[in-house]
């Protein structure tokens, strides 16, 4: 029985989850393999009855399979005694360690992400980045979108940044909605982000600090950059910044890409009052 309070859809059809273990290269029948040899773990994101985990084990890696859910939790136990690599590990992966439980393997997760909390869970890996090397993700198909939406464009906004700044999104494919049990009311799709993501060129001093700028200049999208961080700095201050910038005076944040964005808050971040510097509660983002 799904929970939905935890938002539990499980990937029932066995062909979308073949083609989903092609996709991320741990089936056998993928046309690109995944690389062998490697010192390298999967963790897996709410493992549920282990419709996907049996896929991530075939590859001989160690598997950490992460699950809130007590009676999904004795059912992955069972598994274990089939598997000697697998190691379930109870708990929220909202607190979970995840350098902890890699233990100095790199790391590649999967999950199936409740849809409610994608953002605060993306937000909870992003702060693990060094030491991830790709995560493929279920999701719904509109946020995935969002991950992976170029400026301009009517999806692109502070979950795009914050995303891209890590990761390297790709959206991959579609998931019907009968491929799940219970079925969810929104199409799923599956989006793959490889590291590292815009933040290996940039030379950030301190990325929450930028999201924070991020945010505050997508916080009302119509509006301009101008009115957006009227609170922080002068209007002539972001004039004569996005000018230095070859933009124009009524841009507004969704036309900025990441390198534009992060180019405007180290102009702009030497001005600002020290308290607006203060990184946000990551919680609140979304």
């Amino acid at each position: 029985m799904a929970r939905q309070r935890l938002g539990q859809h499980f990937l029932a059809d066995a062909n979308w989850r073949e083609q989903i273990a092609r996709a991320i290269r741990v089936s056998p029948h993928s046309m690109a393999p995944g690389r062998t040899g490697e010192n390298f773990c999967w963790i897996e994101i709410g493992a549920g009855h282990g419709e996907m985990t049996e896929q991530l084990l075939s590859t001989a890696a160690p598997v950490y399979a992460i699950e809130l859910d007590p009676p999904l939790i004795a059912g992955l136990q069972r598994l274990v005694k089939q598997f000697p690599n697998l190691t379930v590990v109870p708990g929220d992966i909202l607190k979970a360690d995840l350098a902890a439980i890699a233990a100095g393997r790199r790391i590649r997760i999967y999950g199936n992400l409740p849809y409610y909390i994608t953002s605060p869970i993306l937000h909870r890996l992003f702060s693990f980045a060094d030491l991830i090397d790709e995560m493929h993700f279920v999701m719904q198909s509109e946020v995935a979108h969002r991950l992976a939406a170029n400026p301009g464009s009517k999806s692109y906004g502070y979950l795009s940044v914050a995303t891209q700044l890590y990761t390297r999104p790709e959206f991959v494919f579609e998931i019907p909605r009968n491929a799940f049990r219970p079925p969810p009311e929104v199409t799923s799709a599956l989006v793959t982000l490889r590291l590292p993501g815009e933040r290996a060129h940039l030379s950030l001093h301190d990325d929450a600090h930028f999201l924070d700028f991020v945010k505050l200049c997508f916080s009302q999208k119509r509006k301009t950059l101008l009115n957006n961080l009227w609170s922080l700095a002068k209007a002539a201050l972001v004039r004569e910044a996005l000018s230095s910038l070859a933009l124009r005076p009524d841009a507004r944040a969704e036309q900025l890409s990441v390198s534009q964005l992060a180019a405007l808050y180290r102009i702009v971040s030497p001005f600002l009052p020290s308290s607006a510097r203060q990184p946000a509660d990551p919680g609140n983002r979304s």
